[in-house]
C-alpha cells in the first residue's frame, strides 16, 4: 500500500465525521449508534439520507450543502476515496455530512428500522451480469426496507441505459410509486440543486457525450419480483474498463 494511502487511513482514524467499524466487531458486538445517529452523532433531529457507494464523497457533501435541514451519510468500503469528501466537509464545517466505511450489504447492522428516509445511488456499477449485485435489485430494496419506511425514497442517477431501464421496469412491475424519471437529465431544463451536483466520474461520462439518467421512487412494502430483462440491451461502452490515472499512480 502506498504511503499516501497509509497517511489518509491514519488521518481518517482521527476524523470526527468518519465512522469505521470492523466487520468482525460489528457482527459480534453490534453497533452502538444504530437507532441513535441523530441523538448521539449529529446531535440534531433531522431526516437522514444515505449515499451508497459514495466514492470521493462529492455528492454527499454537495447534498449536505444544499439541504441543511437533513443529515447525510456517505457509505463506501474504499477509505482512500472517501477521505476527499470527509476532509472537505471538515475543512468547510459542513456539519450535517458524515461518512461510514463499510460494505453496503451490511447497512441494516448500522441503522434501525425507519431510521433512514432517503437513499441516493449515484453512478454505481450496473452489474449487467449479476442481478443480486445491482443496488436497485429486489435483494437490495428488501435490505433498504429494513431501515426505511414504505414512503422512503430511492434516487438513482446513472449513465447506464441498462441500469436505468432495469430499475424503471422493476418499479413499474412492482407498483412502486415512481416520483420522477428522465432519460436525459440535463436536457430537461431542470433547475433543482440536488440532481445538478456533478461528481468526478459524472463529468467523465458527460465529456464522452453520455446522457445522464435519473429515476426516483418509493420503496413500498409489497412483495417484490424481478422484471424480465431478456430483451434489455447491455451497455456496450462498458465492455472495456475505464482507465483512471489516479488509481494507477505509483505515488
Amino acid at each position: 500500500m502506498g504511503k499516501n494511502k497509509l497517511k489518509k487511513f491514519a488521518e481518517m482514524e482521527r476524523m470526527e465525521n468518519v465512522v469505521q467499524c470492523p466487520r468482525d466487531i460489528l457482527l459480534s458486538e453490534g453497533f452502538p449508534l444504530k437507532g441513535h445517529w441523530n441523538d448521539n452523532f449529529f446531535h440534531a433531529p433531522r431526516p437522514i439520507t444515505l449515499e451508497l457507494g459514495c466514492g470521493k464523497g462529492e455528492y454527499t457533501v454537495g447534498l449536505a450543502r444544499q439541504a441543511a435541514d437533513k443529515n447525510f451519510i456517505g457509505i463506501d468500503i474504499k477509505g482512500a476515496r472517501m477521505y476527499t469528501g470527509a476532509k472537505d466537509a471538515l475543512d468547510n464545517k459542513v456539519e450535517n455530512a458524515a461518512f461510514l466505511r463499510t460494505e453496503i450489504e451490511l447497512i441494516d447492522n448500522f441503522f434501525d428500522k425507519d431510521e433512514i428516509s432517503e437513499i441516493w445511488i449515484t453512478f454505481p456499477d450496473p452489474q449487467m451480469r449479476k442481478v443480486n449485485k445491482r443496488l436497485t435489485s429486489t435483494r437490495f430494496i428488501n435490505a433498504y426496507r429494513k431501515i426505511m419506511p414504505p414512503s422512503g425514497i430511492i434516487n438513482l442517477k446513472t449513465d447506464s441505459p441498462f441500469l436505468f431501464e432495469y430499475t424503471r421496469r422493476l418499479a413499474t412491475l412492482n407498483n412502486l410509486e415512481i416520483i420522477e424519471q428522465t432519460s436525459d437529465l440535463y436536457a430537461d431544463g431542470r433547475d433543482d440543486a440536488l440532481t445538478q451536483i456533478k461528481t468526478f466520474y459524472e463529468l467523465q461520462w458527460l465529456s464522452r457525450g453520455k446522457t445522464i439518467k435519473y429515476i426516483s421512487f418509493r420503496i413500498g412494502d409489497n412483495p417484490l419480483q424481478e422484471p424480465d430483462t431478456e430483451d434489455l440491451e447491455k451497455d456496450d461502452y462498458r465492455a472495456v474498463p475505464r482507465f483512471n490515472p489516479a488509481e494507477h499512480s505509483m505515488i
